[in-house]
């Protein structure tokens, strides 16, 4: 895989999270010490608590619940997988497509089930593991984790060049592993939850097929004794999950798509998409396996797509399939200038009136 830019390696974005400050009171110097300790040591537990009342209390309306002037119509999807199911029958290779779109609630799904090597892709529920553990207080956004020789790991990402013994914040090496798919960075993690937890937490989240072995964890080329495989339904359901507010919590899940919308990646789905609209997704690439799973903000709604292509030619012909499929999609979500000059005479004509 190629390696992104090796500029800034050991630093990444810092989303702090908000702390709950102590109402000020005239204390004795020493009172006043005791209560800023307790203070700093129970902030995170008060945020969590806050987060969580307020989105009982008070949840905010789900982003599939947005309005949108012109959904798709019925003979719109038809024509659009029609083109889909045809252009995945002539591929020459093994593809798996999910799709729905998140406000009709419409669906068209190619060998959705088929298993696929996840590569990189594994990287989804490995991120879902660590808010997990962010959730039951066991890790921050802000806890340190130290880079050691035994974490280094080839392939994608740059933390292969940070030197050993470098601290780095679990948001860095979250954002890095999403974002670059750096492979060092997700080492470092499955280094300190353990393959017991993460197996453990792939099956709490409802995944029957996407599993997580040592094996099918190295970079070789050639086929492996146990492959860590997934399917196109289950990457979308993680997606739609996430999308949803529904994976971990809310907060977790707004966090997971933040940074899924940073992703690196400008081939695959993101090349078939016009500039201004925005994906959140994770590409995978590995044993002749190419892959790209996302969520698309499109102007008539937005919409999941899960690409999955294995035993392909070669990945550049992958790559362009996965860019085709998105193009299609394109094609019928974009509001071009016709249908945005109809619109302007409906309400010049209301105006009038």
């Amino acid at each position: 895989m190629k390696d992104p830019g090796l500029e800034n390696a050991h630093k990444g974005p810092h989303i702090p999270l908000p702390v709950q400050e102590p109402k000020k009171r005239r204390l004795s110097p020493g009172i006043a010490f005791s209560a800023v300790l307790v203070s700093a040591a129970l902030a995170f537990p008060l945020y969590q608590a806050g987060v969580y009342f307020a989105a009982t209390l008070n949840p905010p309306p789900k982003e599939s619940q947005k309005t949108v002037e012109a959904p798709i119509k019925d003979a719109e999807w038809r024509n659009m997988t029609a083109s889909l199911e045809s252009a995945s029958s002539a591929y020459r290779g093994h593809v798996g497509i999910y799709l729905k779109d998140l406000h009709t609630g419409k669906t068209w799904q190619y060998n959705p089930d088929r298993l696929f090597p996840s590569a990189s892709l594994i990287k989804l529920p490995i991120m879902a593991a660590v808010f997990e553990k962010i959730k039951a207080g066991e890790l921050t956004l802000d806890t340190q984790i130290t880079l050691s020789r035994q974490n280094r790991w080839g392939g994608s990402g740059s933390l292969k060049w940070v030197r050993d013994g470098t601290a780095l914040s679990v948001m860095e090496i979250l954002y890095k592993m999403i974002t670059e798919s750096d492979n060092t960075a997700t080492r470092m993690f499955i280094d300190h939850m353990g393959l017991d937890f993460l197996q453990q937490e792939f099956s709490r989240l409802g995944l029957l097929y996407t599993k997580i072995y040592p094996e099918g964890l190295s970079l070789s080329s050639g086929r492996v004794r146990r492959e860590n495989y997934t399917t196109a339904r289950e990457m979308a359901g993680i997606l739609e999950r996430i999308y949803d507010g529904e994976l971990i919590s809310r907060d977790s899940s707004e966090q997971m798509l933040e940074v899924l919308k940073h992703n690196k990646s400008r081939n695959r789905l993101r090349r078939g998409l016009p500039i201004g609209w925005e994906i959140g997704h994770k590409t995978g690439l590995l044993r002749r396996s190419c892959h790209d799973v996302g969520i698309i903000f499109s102007p008539r709604g937005d919409y999941i797509i899960a690409v999955l292509t294995s035993n392909v030619p070669n990945y550049s012909s992958a790559k362009n399939f996965i860019s085709m499929v998105a193009k299609l999609t394109y094609k019928y979500y974009r509001i071009d200038a016709d249908y945005a000059q109809s619109r302007a005479n409906t309400a010049s004509t209301v105006c009038e009136i």
